[in-house]
């Protein structure tokens, strides 16, 4: 069956409406007016409004492939962080507020809260052994 006069009649004022709408740059309009839903037939005279829709529905995919991505990133970020923070060692209770537990090589005396990370055992020790002759006192 083919479609009644007042539906061709409408069908080519939307179609006029559209094209004029997309003319003038106005998408939003074109868009409030009914542009996805508006099946473009073969002629040329649907071609803007087919290229139109085509690249709003290429746009649309890439935000919600940039959605996921940021999505996926947050996640992993989110992990990454709770990884490194059931790493961390825990703070100490002791007098001092700054104090932090060490794991290698406990704070010299006299240095500030020596928060940081431990040395290896090597370099404590010619630390150890740099300070004490700084101070004067004979290496052991």
């Amino acid at each position: 069956m083919a479609p009644s006069t007042e539906a061709t009649a409408a069908r080519a004022a939307l179609r006029q409406r559209l094209l004029a709408l997309l003319h003038a740059s106005d998408l939003d309009g074109a868009l409030q007016a009914g542009l996805m839903d508006y099946a473009p037939g073969d002629d040329d005279g649907d071609a803007p409004i087919a290229e139109t829709q085509a690249r709003l529905r290429s746009a649309w995919a890439a935000r919600e492939r940039h959605r996921a991505r940021e999505s996926r990133l947050a996640g992993r970020a989110a992990e990454r962080a709770a990884r490194r923070s059931a790493t961390r060692p825990a703070a100490t209770t002791s007098d001092s507020p700054g104090a932090q537990a060490s794991v290698a090589v406990p704070p010299a005396a006299g240095a500030p809260g020596a928060a940081g990370p431990a040395l290896p055992a090597a370099a404590a020790a010619a630390l150890a052994r740099a300070r004490a002759r700084a101070a004067g006192k004979p290496a052991e």
